[in-house]
């Protein structure tokens, strides 16, 4: 897989966060397997599990917050749509970037 084609949300985790998915995806979404793997309690591992998702959320909610902004500046015809599509498109492939 060629790096734009990774999703911003997967490139905004941390190193941790990955290795946490990989634990949990290999224990079949466990959380008490995965408990037993860190040494800790079910409930410190849903708590982690719980801060992943809402990591995971707001940077989808942040693309989708720029992405209707240039989308209402169109309808308001602030914006032409060939230069919302260039934008959209330099947004999203400079988030694959990072």
């Amino acid at each position: 897989m060629e790096r734009q084609d990774v999703p911003a949300w997967v490139l905004a985790l941390e190193q941790e966060h990955l290795e946490f998915i990989r634990k949990f995806v290999l224990s079949s979404g466990s959380l008490k397997d995965m408990a037993t793997a860190y040494q800790v309690s079910y409930p410190t591992v849903r708590a982690k599990l719980n801060q992943l998702i809402e990591r995971i959320d707001s940077v989808q909610q942040e693309d989708v917050e720029f992405i209707n902004m240039i989308k209402n500046l169109v309808l308001d015809e602030r914006l032409s749509l060939d230069v919302a599509k260039t934008i959209i498109d330099s947004y999203r492939k400079g988030q694959a970037k990072e």
